[in-house]
């Protein structure tokens, strides 16, 4: 772009925002049926290493521009067991141990159940971007893994958290979502399941 004549505004050749600069570092989200999402993906041998500080950061844009809640690693080709997930204060709820809770970065997690109990909830994937379906979770759990520092992490998780944890954990696995459904017929396109619920009978309406 040519520099305009006369009076300049030094606000026109200004560094570019923040948010443009991780747009540009962002990679495309995989989609169902990619052989990567159906991987056991392997442990990262050490967090610490500066490839994998690399690789958050684009997964930390990718995440950002896709609008998302949590990423794993083989969503955007990497098959490592890394994933990256946070809760806003908005989706918190009041079940025990819930978040809100900030950015987490998690190597090599591992879980274990505290409550047997499951819970249906719904849930979107930007692998399975306009979709939605009812998935039971275990609804408190325990979890285990390394930071980006390498110092261990180890937290109790309930409600929300213990659901994003799962979901994103999946992956790692090979597993997406509508496999661990138990029915189908509560899985489609957003935008139909909303309008299929607003006109739905009064008793049978989702919360």
């Amino acid at each position: 772009m040519q520099r305009p004549r006369g009076v300049f505004s030094s606000a026109l050749y200004l560094p570019p925002p923040a948010a443009y600069i991780a747009g540009m570092n962002a990679r495309p989200i995989l989609r169902a049926g990619h052989p990567i999402l159906a991987q056991t993906a392997r442990p990262v041998e050490n967090p610490r290493a500066p490839e994998m500080a690399d690789l958050v950061a684009v997964m930390r844009a990718s995440m950002a521009a896709a609008g998302g809640t949590g990423l794993a690693a083989p969503q955007i080709g990497e098959s490592v067991r890394l994933v990256i997930f946070e809760v806003a204060a908005a989706r918190a709820t009041e079940a025990p141990d819930d978040g809100p809770v900030d950015m987490t970065v998690l190597f090599n997690p591992t879980w274990e159940v505290l409550d047997d109990r499951q819970e249906l909830g719904w849930e979107g994937c930007l692998s399975l971007p306009g979709m939605r379906g009812e998935v039971p979770r275990y609804r408190r759990i325990r979890y285990h893994g390394w930071g980006l520092d390498g110092a261990p992490i180890r937290r109790i998780a309930g409600g929300f958290h213990a659901r994003v944890f799962q979901h994103e954990v999946d992956h790692l696995d090979g597993v997406l979502y509508p496999q661990r459904m138990v029915d189908m017929a509560r899985f489609g396109f957003t935008e139909e399941l909303l309008a299929a619920a607003a006109t739905a009978p009064e008793e049978r309406r989702d919360d």
